[in-house]
């Protein structure tokens, strides 16, 4: 029975963690549109720029860079493990192909980035 609970356990953090930031930034922006509400109800002119989400402008390269490492991470430690499943005599060394998923992921986001970036220059 233990044998459940433990993977359980370690399996819902990272889901607790992504549920928290969800829920943060969905308070965030409930607390900015109430803001943007009572500015309108007392008659104040509201500048378009407050209507528009604000990010950074380095959000893709970031979230490029940490995919990738990500990818080659996983792609390392798997090809470093020791090791083979029971019965079947396949190596753990074997799946360091699950790293290419946020490897591509990574490669795509800092294409992307780089695309914008010259539009920008252009425009």
């Amino acid at each position: 029975m233990e044998f459940i609970f433990i993977p359980l356990i370690v399996l819902s953090a990272p889901v607790l963690i992504v549920l928290m930031t969800l829920r943060y930034r969905d308070r965030q922006t409930q607390a900015r549109y109430r803001t943007l509400l009572q500015l309108a109800d007392k008659g104040v002119e509201l500048p378009p720029q407050l209507l528009v989400e604000s990010q950074p402008g380095d959000v893709e390269r970031r979230r490029a860079l940490v995919l990738i490492g990500g990818g080659i991470g996983v792609m390392a430690m798997f090809l470093s493990l020791p090791g083979q499943f029971d019965g079947n005599g396949m190596h753990v060394s074997q799946l360091w192909g699950l790293g290419l998923l946020p490897l591509m992921t990574g490669l795509g986001y800092l294409a992307s980035w780089w695309f914008n970036r010259r539009e920008q220059a252009r425009g």
